[in-house]
């Protein structure tokens, strides 16, 4: 399969080098020129859970050099989503599938605004703990469930194709019907531990052994799946609180993308993560007072990147 990933940061990356590694023709572009740089000539290493290797595969920053693919996964942050749905209309034919992969809420919604209905399905990814080393360079601590469906109605042949793709990179792939449902509970962890992470400087395992740390994490977990309950949402687990701990025991060493930021002084993704909980608790009058508390910190924080 003729295949582009948009946004190879640490996720995209990952996808990037184990769809190429099985041999997928794989195109990585990304704005970051260094990085893309650094595929060009030494190829795209990634180690950790998957093990270590280097995969050569073509790079650009303009993702026109590519030409029109099977698959466009569009792997940015929620923040970038936009410019890059639009920068990627240049690769898709007639039989494209486009699958965002963000972390929060939303993104699905801009990608549609930005290239129409027909093409968009929707991935959510969860356990993965990637960050990027170094230029050309990625590392992630799990490998853990890759979530796919349609944006609506039930799993379709183009569905099941995308994910034996998938499958045969190594990926553990699920489909379902009801992706709302997979979109928030991977919110909920995200929720729990992003912004507690990037707060405290704490991995994920740190967060979990700390006293102080998990009940800040375990409010939000809380508070996020009370919010989705009473939007209908559904999730496949009656306690978050549990759901979250044993999410992050699988990946005990991982840094949330959030802390990351906040380390790079980088603008972060809060406000689609526990920022979005708290003007959904208020819609059905509910309130969400931890996860706007840790919200209100993320974003001094940024705002003190300049001072």
């Amino acid at each position: 399969m003729r295949i582009a990933i948009v946004g190879t940061g640490a996720m995209g990356s990952v996808y990037a080098a184990l769809l190429a590694d099985a041999g997928n023709e794989v195109w990585a572009v990304d704005t970051w020129a260094e990085h893309i740089d650094a595929i060009r000539e030494r190829g795209l290493r990634v180690s950790g859970a998957s093990g270590d290797r280097v995969v050569r595969m073509p790079a650009a920053t303009d993702p026109r050099d590519a030409g029109q693919v099977d698959l466009v996964v569009i792997a940015t942050k929620a923040g970038d989503v936009e410019d890059a749905a639009r920068s990627a209309a240049p690769l898709l034919g007639p039989e494209t599938v486009v699958l965002p992969i963000q972390n929060g809420l939303g993104s699905v919604e801009r990608v549609v605004a930005a290239l129409g209905e027909e093409p968009v399905a929707v991935g959510v990814a969860g356990g993965f703990g990637a960050s990027i080393e170094a230029p050309g360079h990625v590392h992630h601590n799990g490998m853990e469930l890759l979530r796919l469906g349609e944006r609506a109605g039930p799993v379709s042949e183009r569905i099941e194709r995308v994910a034996d793709v998938w499958r045969g990179a190594g990926f553990t792939v699920a489909t379902f019907d009801d992706v709302n449902k997979l979109v928030w509970e991977k919110l909920i962890c995200n929720v729990a531990f992003s912004a507690v992470c990037a707060l405290t400087g704490m991995s994920i395992g740190d967060v979990l052994d700390d006293p102080a740390a998990w009940s800040v994490a375990a409010g939000c977990a809380q508070e996020a799946y009370d919010v989705g309950w009473a939007h209908g949402v559904r999730p496949g687990f009656d306690d978050p609180v549990a759901y979250v701990h044993a999410f992050g025991t699988r990946i005990p060493g991982a840094r949330p993308s959030m802390l990351q930021d906040v380390v790079a002084r980088r603008r972060t993704e809060v406000a689609v993560i526990s920022g979005a909980i708290g003007p959904r608790a208020r819609a059905v009058g509910l309130r969400a007072p931890v996860c706007e508390t840790v919200t209100a910190l993320v974003q001094a924080l940024e705002a003190g990147y300049d001072r």
